[in-house]
């Protein structure tokens, strides 16, 4: 089998379906077989969706699709004319993306099978991952900045507040503690941003991720979760993952918080945040530039039954300064995405008012790494 082409279902002939998947499709192509799952992808949707398949072939490709769907009806004409069909300026959204615009193409292979070509419009895919490259390595630099050139003066500016402090009036005292607690705020902004500025490798090590999650766990039942609902479900025969542990314990205990900062504003004392861990065989992680990494079949998601991510922000979770929080900076998520990156993995998300899930896949260890 090609590295180019994914295939699930055996019942599919590989060479056929490769064959006649790049003969007709120069642009990313999804097939999908008599029953309505997705069976095939090709480099470029892959590349286009940032997902290997077997995150996109979860559930029926045709059941997932909206009451409506122009794909659906391109599909439907390609069986019923058995021939190609195009459409252009179709509507699409897909696997939690945010809605593009793409020329559609569609055409039976023969076996009740279809293969469906588009060709986006808009920035999507390797772009849009690029985008937010670019967003994170100017963080990066700003972090930098502000760390050489704000720590210095914010530190004579809070000495200069506690000496006026210690000789002020007592009505002008809460005026200079202000000044304190303020330059004590914007020191902690800074630090978290300084964290971008560390291009150190994490330093990788066999690890059983659910001494990770246990950990994190306890953190916050005494903290961010407490009154609510924190369960877990692990998958006991996992192999050790290959990860930074301190890094680890920061992706996923930011996660968690935020889960149950969302499960707290339901407001009705059921909220709830859960833990899973899973295999996905199959699955493949590539970067931005299209390049192919190792396989990151440990998969771990963090549920939570809040309201859901507001749709307005969905598209650019992940970049910095992108917050529904009151008083949130908007770089907890975007440093999750630098260092689950680093990693090796993916993070994503699904999420609808009463559910969201956040998934991160991240690399297994090596049997020579266990031995190391």
């Amino acid at each position: 089998m090609s590295g180019k082409t994914r295939i699930l279902s055996s019942g599919v002939d590989a060479d056929a379906l490769k064959a006649q998947a790049f003969e007709l499709s120069p642009d990313p192509a999804l097939v999908v077989d008599a029953n309505g799952s997705l069976v095939a992808v090709n480099e470029a949707a892959e590349a286009l969706f940032g997902q290997g398949l077997g995150l996109l072939a979860r559930g029926r490709f045709r059941a997932a699709l909206p009451p409506g769907s122009a794909l659906v009806s391109l599909l439907n004409r390609a069986i019923e004319e058995d021939g190609r069909v195009r459409e252009r300026g179709v509507h699409i959204s897909l696997f939690g993306l945010p809605p593009f615009e793409a020329d559609g193409a569609a055409a039976p292979l023969g076996d009740g099978s279809v293969l469906l070509t588009l060709s986006v419009k808009n920035g999507l895919g390797n772009e849009r991952s690029a985008h937010e490259a670019a967003g994170l390595r100017s963080l990066v630099g700003l972090g930098r900045m502000l760390a050489h050139e704000i720590k210095n003066p914010l530190a004579g500016i809070r000495g200069a507040a506690q000496l006026l402090k210690s000789g002020a009036k007592p009505e002008d005292t809460p005026l200079a503690q202000l000044i304190v607690d303020e330059t004590d705020r914007v020191r902690r902004l800074v630090d978290r941003m300084e964290q971008f500025s560390d291009d150190a490798l994490p330093s990788l090590t066999p690890i059983n991720i659910h001494q990770i999650l246990d950990r994190v766990r306890a953190l916050a039942a005494n903290g961010v979760a407490d009154g609510l609902g924190l369960k877990e479900s692990y998958d006991p025969s996992l192999p050790p993952v290959l990860g930074d542990e301190d890094q680890l314990i920061q992706v996923f205990l930011n996660l968690v918080k935020n889960a149950a900062e969302a499960a707290h504003a339901r407001g009705d004392g059921r909220g709830e945040v859960s833990i899973h861990t899973a295999y996905r065989h199959g699955v493949r992680v590539r970067s931005a530039k299209g390049q192919v990494l190792r396989g990151a079949p440990l998969e771990v998601r963090v549920v939570d039954n809040g309201p859901g991510v507001p749709e307005h922000l969905r598209e650019s979770l992940f970049q910095p300064f992108v917050t529904s929080k009151n008083n949130g900076a908007g770089l907890g998520l975007a440093l999750v995405a630098k260092l689950v990156a680093g990693h090796g993995g993916l993070i994503d998300f699904e999420s609808e008012p009463g559910r969201t899930t956040f998934r991160v896949l991240l690399p297994i260890a090596a049997h020579e790494d266990v031995l190391a």
